[in-house]
């Protein structure tokens, strides 16, 4: 369920991904497609991190894991991109719009209604109305230019 040992995987238990050290973006999508698998409608993911460390792309693991043939980007000027018809994967970026009022005007809230997997990259604005459970990733660049750690902080 879990194929990546080569890159320092740890698994918790069947339904508990704990981590991983990625030495490529290869590793990184294949640790979002393996992530992917522990996910369920409604789940929402707080992706938290640096520029460049890997939230992306891991999040087109996640995307193409789930099933969705997705051209995935991130959505930093749309602030939204929905996958699937009707959406089943929502991913958010906060790193543009950092009012908690303009979010709310949106009616972002709205994705946290159960139906979809919600991904939410750069999401401390939004941090006082994530619904209880989130997920919390921790994303960091590595010690080189291509190694990327990604860590489950609960």
């Amino acid at each position: 369920m879990f194929p990546l040992p080569r890159c320092g995987l740890e698994k918790v238990d069947e339904s508990v991904w704990s981590g991983i050290d990625s030495a490529s973006a290869a590793d990184t999508r294949r640790a979002g497609v393996d992530f992917s698998a522990s996910l369920s409608p409604g789940d929402v993911v707080a992706l938290q991190g640096e520029l460049g460390s890997g939230k992306t792309t891991f999040i087109q693991g996640v995307v193409s894991g789930l099933g969705l043939d997705s051209d995935v980007t991130s959505p930093t000027f749309a602030l939204v991109h929905e996958y699937g018809q009707p959406a089943e994967v929502v991913h958010i970026d906060c790193y543009r719009e950092t009012s908690l009022e303009r979010w709310l005007s949106l009616g972002v809230t709205d994705y946290f209604d159960g139906a979809a997997v919600c991904l939410v990259e750069w999401p401390e604005v939004l941090a006082p109305i994530l619904p209880p459970g989130t997920i919390q990733l921790r994303f960091s660049l590595g010690s080189d230019q291509h190694r990327r750690l990604i860590r489950r902080e609960n």
